[in-house]
């Protein structure tokens, strides 16, 4: 690799597995990393990467840890781990708010925000967090990207290994209410980086999905037998079931049993 282009980024949840591609590009594209993380070890980022520890809940601690350094942008790849009330508002709002607040102290100039298509129909209190943070990013003065994703093609991991086990691929209704544009990792952190640079990019929302047309849930379901040479068997899961698991979820926060519905069924309704 050859030399640095000069710039910084700061990429806050380098560790997840967006930020960690996002990290990944950066580094190959020679630009200087800083990270966040929250334990010294384990964190798996080349060595190249300033790691630094962090604690993205107190000011103190992420001003500590960037010390006077000049970081020219922010790209923040934070995402509530479980979804629940309290652990959204705490991280989707307050966290990236403290990364502003700071942001816009140091005099950093942009703030890239990776956030999700959901939001356009809140419902679940991460979709409200996010929204009231892409507000303060909006009002801040600094430049922005809000960078929307579709959904993701890992939300399909789940149900390939159910297909490899016999069993059938799982359909809310019909399968056909909804569709997506699924997008790689790889893709959507090239997306992410190149608003460091394109004026285009800056001061937007921008939704994006992955190549082709949208595809509905029996779709990408008929491609996965497809690709493993199996005979396509599904089952039907009623729509009053996802409403009660929207349900529940407003109410405990018990995000992690529908993560895969949630960008299926609530982001891109056709």
């Amino acid at each position: 690799m050859s030399g640095s282009d000069g710039r910084r980024v700061l990429v806050l949840g380098g560790t997840g597995t967006i930020g960690r591609a996002v990290v990944n590009e950066l580094h190959q594209q020679n630009t200087r990393v800083l990270c966040l993380v929250r334990r010294a070890s384990d964190h798996g980022l080349p060595e190249a990467v300033d790691t630094r520890l962090a604690d993205l809940s107190d000011p103190a601690s992420i001003r500590t840890a960037l010390g006077q350094d000049r970081i020219d942008a922010v790209i923040s790849c934070i995402a509530s781990r479980t979804g629940a009330p309290e652990d959204a508002w705490a991280v989707d709002h307050r966290a990236n708010l403290n990364a502003l607040t700071i942001a816009r102290d140091a005099g950093i100039r942009h703030l890239i925000l990776l956030s999700a298509i959901c939001v356009q129909k809140p419902l679940l209190a991460f979709q409200h967090a996010k929204l009231a943070f892409e507000a303060e990013l909006q009002a801040s003065g600094l430049t922005w990207s809000i960078v929307r994703p579709t959904a993701y093609f890992k939300s399909l991991s789940g149900q390939l290994d159910r297909l490899r086990q016999g069993k059938p691929f799982l359909l809310f209704g019909d399968g056909e209410r909804t569709a997506c544009k699924p997008i790689s990792d790889g893709d959507l952190a090239r997306y992410l980086v190149r608003c460091l640079n394109d004026p285009e990019m800056q001061n937007r929302i921008l939704p994006i999905g992955g190549p082709g047309p949208a595809l509905t849930p029996l779709q990408q379901g008929q491609a996965l037998f497809h690709a493993l040479g199996k005979e396509p068997r599904f089952r039907h899961v009623p729509i009053a079931m996802m409403d009660a698991i929207i349900g529940g979820l407003s109410l405990a926060g018990v995000f992690s049993k529908a993560a895969t519905a949630k960008e299926k069924v609530i982001e891109r309704p056709t």
